[in-house]
């Protein structure tokens, strides 16, 4: 298990919007851009770190504001396609800061971090699941991604700890990168299950249409 004094404090990132992730959780990535090319290149030979954060502005700008938190993660997985693109798996480990920003001369952007306030999420600590408790979460949310055209394994998901269930869920759901972003920044897991039921009950009400929560 690492330890917050073993992780980085400057960190390399990779801005994705609609996209969020979590410690003990995994993405798969698929790299292209010649600039996160070469920040993978960088990571693997390093420490094989890299960082998870949503732009808060359009995202095909060449240096985006950046939201406030990201997911640190580690790359578990690596292999080049003979098109020279990379694909990864990422691990999720902590959440993280965003402090300023680092002028590299590089094509990618890195910043100073830390992560005060998600001390806790490196501790590896599993709930187990109550599905009385997602009622609410799973009928609503499985007409919103029926509306949509999503395909979610519910089978699988029963079978998760409640954590890795509500944490799948934020990150699979067809909300606003601002809605993603609350779920990320929710203090614990409890607090990101109301934050889930809130909006969720806002999409069900208002026709599955896409009204952020404020």
């Amino acid at each position: 298990m690492n330890k917050v004094n073993d992780l980085p404090d400057t960190l390399s990132v990779f801005p994705l919007s609609n996209f969020i992730f979590f410690p003990n959780t995994s993405a798969p990535l698929n790299i292209f851009e010649p600039r996160y090319i070469q920040m993978i290149d960088e990571s693997v030979k390093s420490n094989r770190m890299i960082g998870m954060i949503q732009p808060k502005g359009k995202s095909n700008s060449q240096k985006p504001e950046l939201f406030k938190v990201g997911c640190l993660g580690k790359i578990s997985s690596f292999n080049e396609t003979e098109d020279g693109r990379y694909v990864i798996v990422l691990k999720g480990i902590t959440r993280f800061n965003k402090l300023e920003e680092i002028d590299n001369g590089k094509l990618f952007r890195e910043f100073k971090i830390n992560y005060k306030g998600f001390e806790n999420d490196i501790i590896n600590k599993e709930q187990d699941i109550n599905f009385s408790d997602l009622n609410i979460i799973f009928n609503n949310l499985k007409s919103i991604f029926e509306k949509q055209g999503y395909l979610i394994n519910w089978n699988e998901l029963e079978k998760q700890s409640l954590d890795q269930t509500i944490n799948t869920l934020s990150m699979a759901s067809p909300f606003s990168k601002e809605e993603k972003q609350m779920l990320l920044e929710a203090k614990d897991l409890d607090f990101r299950k109301k934050k889930l039921e809130q909006i969720i009950k806002l999409y069900a009400s208002d026709n599955f249409s896409n009204k952020t929560l404020q």
